[in-house]
């Protein structure tokens, strides 16, 4: 078993809370965010091993949802951290909802997590990740990325409004995605098996699902709500798959009152199961 930490982000004061990005990303997902959160947490934001500054996986470890899982477990035990609050984007969510199946989280926010595709949602889902992949390598994106059409072509899969985004952070994470050693491998493991074992997960769940999220798409949020026994939905009018770059004041405050609430009595409106569901002036459009 490797003992190789993740690098990572640690900063503010508090209860602890893990946040854990997606594939093709680093911790940087999150730094909107992290200074209305570091005012009351104590805040750690890896990089996923193969992403970022963290070392891949063992040769021969395959990228699965399990040993993926398992990294992060590692990191939890040498922070001392039992069960912190965990917020995850995309994998990073799937990744949040195994460790509160496995009892390592206290509660979790995931946002547009990864999974829950019919064949042909994956199929477009793994065409959309194909496209970034091979965008990155385009010569000079700082430049090209301040023309509005091309943030629009790079960023649409993952972005609500793509020709908002920052041109600088965007050709980061652009480079980011060309630097990363596990970006197919861990893009196909995501989209090779469903997740197992949701109805064992007994911590709070909310599951955050922008309304123009065009990888991971609407209709598969409720599938997660329905698979977790007690969890809410709550939509995020107009932004992607991506909402903690183009809303992080919202983002932020999603996670922080979600945290704050955990464990009360469920809203009225809830069903049975706890599930709230979107009314009809916030649902999607298929």
């Amino acid at each position: 078993m490797s003992d190789r930490r993740l690098e990572h982000h640690r900063a503010g004061s508090g209860e602890p809370l893990l946040l854990l990005h997606g594939v093709g990303h680093t911790w940087r997902a999150w730094r909107g965010i992290l200074p209305e959160l570091e005012g009351g947490f104590d805040v750690v934001a890896p990089d996923l091993p193969g992403f970022g500054g963290s070392a891949p996986l063992p040769a021969g470890t395959a990228p699965t949802l399990g040993a993926l899982a398992d990294a992060v477990e590692r990191e939890l035990d040498a922070l001392g951290w039992e069960a912190p609050y965990v917020a995850g984007n995309s994998l990073g969510g799937q990744i949040a909802l195994e460790l509160a199946r496995r009892g390592r989280a206290r509660t979790v926010v995931a946002v547009s997590p990864a999974g829950m595709w019919t064949p042909r949602e994956s199929l477009w889902g793994r065409s959309v990740l194909r496209l970034m992949r091979t965008l990155s390598f385009a010569p000079r994106p700082d430049l090209a990325l301040r023309l509005a059409p091309v943030r629009l072509v790079v960023a649409g899969g993952v972005l609500g409004r793509p020709w908002r985004a920052d041109p600088g952070e965007l050709a980061e994470a652009t480079l980011f995605v060309r630097k990363s050693s596990a970006f197919g491998a861990t893009s196909r493991e995501v989209h090779r098996r469903h997740p197992e074992g949701l109805g064992e997960i007994r911590a709070p769940v909310l599951v955050v699902w922008g309304t123009r999220d065009r990888l991971t798409l609407p209709r598969q949020a409720t599938r997660w709500v329905d698979a977790i026994p007690g969890a809410e939905l709550r939509w995020l009018p107009g932004l992607g798959h991506l909402p903690m770059l183009e809303d992080p004041e919202l983002v932020a405050h999603t996670i922080r009152d979600f945290i704050a609430g955990a464990g009360r009595t469920p809203a009225p409106g809830s069903t049975a199961s706890g599930a709230l569901r979107p009314t009809a002036s916030t649902t999607p459009s298929p």
